[in-house]
């Protein structure tokens, strides 16, 4: 009989390339993956990888192992579930991939009332965009996704995937205080702006040049402090939404956009996994964390 721990090593590096990756997603070493894949190939009597450069490529072999693990790790995801719910308790481990807004702005929330309320319960939170959180929830590797999502953009959400909406964000142009843009604007008026916005990638930036075709942003950082900060040197205009929103630094101003450019916060997990208590607790958590979260300063305060 097929370990079942080896098939999840199997799969990992199927999923992640290196044994480094596949050992940092089951929280194990590398060496322990490769034992677990030395052990499957004596186990099945096939090869099932051979390394490419500092990668592992899967034979012919591996790749027909590794589809039927993927099958089989959703339907043990499915047997859990629904032990868990027959228990109805909120136990075991639960791993959040969330945006990084989210993750400052709901998951805190979020995570501390799931460890007072449910201390059986072990979290994990990863901060990756949205596509990257869409890809570990249908792999297995995570349980829960908290994502943005815009309309303009368009997130693919596969077919084993149930997906709630949980609030709209929306976002504003920020710029200098004697920018000459007051009052509203639409995008297409700051077309021809030094741009300042999130790094190549990220769905932020992804809706920025769909919007405006054409335009490259002169700066690409990774927060959106240090877009405002740029912003406020006087170096160029960004479009910041109100999640989270730092502070407005005193030389910078808000153009409210129209129409308003808004993204939905989604909150995702696999239906294998749908009828598991702690699904429904993190769900809870995450919707009163968004009734929690503070005003963003208003498009007219300024």
């Amino acid at each position: 009989m097929i370990d079942l721990g080896r098939l999840r090593a199997l799969h990992a590096v199927a999923s992640y390339g290196t044994v480094l990756a596949a050992g940092q997603a089951l929280h194990c070493t590398p060496s322990a993956i490769s034992q677990q894949i030395s052990k499957l190939e004596r186990e099945t009597g096939a090869t099932l990888v051979e390394k490419d450069g500092r990668r592992l490529r899967l034979t012919e072999a591996g790749r027909v192992l590794a589809d039927h693990a993927e099958r089989v790790l959703t339907s043990m995801d499915e047997a859990e579930a629904a032990l868990a719910a027959h228990r109805d308790t909120v136990t075991g481990r639960l791993t959040v991939a969330a945006f990084a807004t989210a993750c400052r702005a709901l998951l805190p929330h979020a995570l501390q009332r799931l460890a007072t309320d449910h201390p059986q319960l072990t979290t994990g939170l990863i901060e990756v965009n949205p596509h990257e959180g869409l890809e570990l929830l249908r792999r297995g590797h995570v349980d829960l996704a908290v994502l943005d999502d815009w309309p303009e953009v368009g997130l693919r959400y596969p077919d084993c995937v149930t997906k709630v909406e949980i609030g709209a964000d929306h976002a504003d142009l920020i710029v200098p205080s004697d920018h000459r843009l007051r009052g509203a604007a639409t995008l297409e008026d700051a077309r021809h702006e030094r741009w300042i916005a999130v790094r190549a990638g990220d769905v932020c930036y992804e809706y920025l040049i769909r919007k405006l075709p054409g335009v490259v942003p002169d700066f690409q950082v990774g927060e959106f402090e240090t877009q405002l900060t740029l912003i406020a040197a006087g170096l160029g205009v960004g479009l910041i939404p109100r999640l989270a929103r730092p502070p407005l630094p005193q030389n910078v101003r808000i153009v409210k956009i129209n129409p308003t450019p808004t993204r939905h916060v989604v909150i995702a997990w696999r239906d294998s996994a749908a009828a598991r208590p702690a699904i429904r607790a993190a769900e809870e958590t995450i919707r009163e964390a968004w009734k929690l979260k503070p005003e963003p300063q208003a498009p007219h305060a300024r």
